[in-house]
C-alpha cells in the first residue's frame, strides 16, 4: 500500500502540474472501486473533489469523503430514478442529469429533503446509442423543460467523449461543448457561470484547452483499478 501511496502523490503532483496554468480548472479523483485509504491519500494530496459512479459504492465510500474537510462529493455514473432517495441528500452534486424524469424525480426528492441539488446536464456529444445523456439538438427544449424546477440547480454540463484513437481528436467535441455552454446553456441561466465536466484520465489535456472546469481521473491518479467492469464509462 506504501508503493501504491508513492504513486498517487506522483500522479496528482503532475496532473496538479498540467492544471495549474488553468485559474478555473479543478482535479476531481474519480473513486470508483477505491478504498478509504486511497481516498484519503487523494486528499492529503490536495484534492478536495471525489466522484463516484455508482449509488452503492458512493453510499460506501460517503463517511470517508464527509470526514475531510472541505471535500466535495460528486455523482458522475448513470442514476436511476429509484436510487435518487439515497443520495440526495450525501452529495454536493448530480452531474449526470440525463433524462427529464430523473429531473423530475431530483426535484422531488430535493423538496422532500430540504435541498436545492446543484446538477450538470449530461450531454451526449458524441450521439452514441450504448451512452446516456440529452442529444445536443434537444439541448434548448430540455432546458426550457427544467428551468422552472424549484429545488435542482442547473449549473452547467457534463459528457463522455467518445473514444478517439489520438488525444487531438477529442478537439472537436469539446469545442462543441463549449458552444453549448456558452451559446445556449447561459442563454436560460444568464445569471450563472456555466461549467463544463469533462476530460478523464486519457483526454483531460485537451478538456482543458477548451474550457472544462472539472476533469475526472481515476486510473491516471490510482493506477489500474481493483477490478473492472463493462461499464467504466465516466472517468
Amino acid at each position: 500500500m506504501a508503493e501504491n501511496f508513492d504513486l498517487i502523490e506522483k500522479n496528482i503532483k503532475d496532473i496538479q502540474k498540467q492544471i495549474e496554468s488553468y485559474p478555473n480548472a479543478h482535479l476531481m479523483a474519480a473513486i470508483k472501486t477505491r478504498s478509504d485509504e486511497e481516498i484519503r491519500k487523494a486528499y492529503e494530496c490536495g484534492i478536495r473533489y471525489f466522484g463516484e459512479n455508482r449509488v452503492q459504492e458512493l453510499l460506501a465510500h460517503y463517511e470517508c469523503v464527509r470526514s475531510l474537510p472541505g471535500a466535495k462529493l460528486h455523482m458522475i455514473g448513470t442514476l436511476q430514478t429509484n436510487k435518487v432517495k439515497y443520495i440526495i441528500d450525501k452529495v454536493d452534486m448530480i452531474e449526470s442529469l440525463s433524462s427529464l424524469s430523473l429531473a423530475k424525480e431530483i426535484d422531488r426528492r430535493a423538496a422532500r429533503a430540504g435541498v436545492k441539488m446543484p446538477v450538470l446536464i449530461e450531454i451526449n456529444i458524441g450521439k452514441e446509442p450504448q451512452k446516456d445523456g440529452i442529444m445536443p439538438e434537444e439541448l434548448p427544449s430540455f432546458l426550457e423543460d427544467i428551468k422552472n424546477f424549484e429545488n435542482i440547480l442547473p449549473k452547467g454540463l457534463m459528457t463522455i467523449a467518445p473514444v478517439m484513437e489520438n488525444e487531438s481528436d477529442y478537439a472537436p467535441y469539446f469545442t462543441e461543448m463549449n458552444r453549448l455552454k456558452d451559446d445556449i446553456f447561459a442563454v436560460y441561466f444568464p445569471n450563472e457561470r456555466p461549467l463544463l465536466s469533462m476530460g478523464m484520465s486519457a483526454n483531460f489535456r485537451e478538456a482543458l484547452k477548451f474550457g472544462s472546469d472539472f476533469v475526472r481521473i481515476g486510473t491516471g491518479i490510482f493506477g489500474p483499478r481493483h477490478y473492472t467492469t463493462k461499464n467504466d464509462t465516466h472517468e
